[in-house]
């Protein structure tokens, strides 16, 4: 059967989609907001999860619980594994943007936190694979859900007024809603136009979810768009980590197109420019990108690769033995495995957004 062009494209992005899938040093670190944003929420998925996936799923370990995520800094630089779980070789983007708040690291995950508690600095509610819809291979709470775990510590008055009125929010959704298993992929679409509706779908979840943070009583919001999935070493694995994949950025583009649409004129919220940020380092044009950009020699291709097809970064054999490849100097490689930055990576990502992230957090609360 003969599909209609616009039909064959369609399709073809669904696959290009269902494809995808130390202590903060320098500029990050070195300048804090003049209010005083005591307390960080943090909601969304893998970027930002610091330890909600659970250590152990069935019978194996969780790849963010193993070595070397986490802890990881070079090949000659001897250190005891830290079990970090984080989806990264040390630190993320919520943890330099905790630095920006004058706290040391990003707040604990709240699967690691006791019942009917909160700590000062806050809470990470955000889970490796979530969404805003369902996942059906990743059980884990929607980004919904995960507001409304954040809705009933408020309500119990375990999050007080006062830690609400100085707290920031931050949303990280970063494209699991368009990876396999999500409804994007199963779903069948018929027309551009389908496609359409279901990422405008995607970014008024997240607007719904930033209005319930407001509503509940936190001052400023950060939300993250959603950044090139079309550089990441999943996408550029196939042509030799050369050239990014240009569908995939292009699916990117729409839906930030629809985010800063509805986000543009509501108070108290700032979009983290992410597509911006990673392009100028990864995927500009000869001659130009970022001064963050000269300080990366590995751009499109992953740190730590599985040396099994079908494996992933840290996966062991039986019989203990490593199945996986790391590269020499994570400082100098963008990428950390087949979708997440390196500890350096969002470093890098994080100078560039500091400034206008920094002037937003000083702007006075709108009421």
């Amino acid at each position: 059967m003969k599909l209609p062009t616009a039909v064959a494209c369609l399709l073809l992005l669904v696959v290009v989609f269902a494809a995808a899938r130390v202590e903060a040093r320098g500029t990050p670190s070195s300048q804090r907001s003049k209010n005083q944003w005591s307390s960080m929420f943090v909601f969304g998925d893998d970027f930002v999860d610091n330890g909600n996936v659970p250590n152990n799923i069935g019978e194996k370990t969780s790849r963010q619980w193993s070595y070397p995520y986490g802890s990881y800094l070079n090949t000659h630089y001897s250190t005891s594994p830290v079990l970090a779980g984080r989806f990264s070789n040390y630190r993320m983007q919520s943890d330099f943007i905790a630095r920006m708040l004058g706290l040391s690291e990003a707040p604990p995950a709240y699967e690691l936190t006791s019942d009917q508690s909160c700590d000062s600095s806050g809470m990470t509610f955000a889970f490796g694979g979530a969404g805003v819809f369902k996942v059906k291979t990743k059980k884990v709470p929607t980004l919904a859900a995960q507001v409304q775990a954040f809705k009933r510590l408020v309500n119990d008055g375990v999050i007080s007024t006062h830690q609400l009125h100085h707290s920031v929010a931050l949303i990280a959704i970063s494209g699991n809603d368009y990876m396999s298993d999500s409804d994007f992929e199963t779903g069948f679409y018929t027309s551009f136009d389908d496609l359409d509706t279901y990422i405008g779908n995607v970014a008024t979840e997240i607007l719904d979810n930033v209005a319930q943070l407001q509503m509940l009583g936190v001052r400023k919001v950060l939300v993250n768009n959603l950044h090139p999935i079309g550089c990441t070493p999943l996408h550029t694995s196939s042509n030799n980590y050369t050239t990014c994949d240009l569908l995939g950025n292009y699916g990117a583009s729409v839906h930030n197109k629809y985010l800063k649409q509805m986000l543009d004129e509501r108070d108290n919220v700032h979009i983290l420019d992410l597509y911006t940020a990673f392009t100028d380092i990864v995927n500009h044009a000869p001659g130009g990108g970022s001064d963050q950009s000269k300080d990366f020699k590995g751009k499109l291709s992953p740190c730590c690769e599985s040396t099994d097809e079908g494996g992933f970064c840290g996966e062991r054999s039986h019989s203990g033995k490593r199945l996986y490849d790391l590269c020499e100097n994570p400082d100098k490689t963008f990428y950390w495995d087949q979708t997440h930055p390196t500890h350096a990576g969002w470093e890098a990502v994080m100078m560039a957004l500091q400034q206008p992230l920094m002037e937003f957090l000083d702007e006075d609360y709108i009421a």
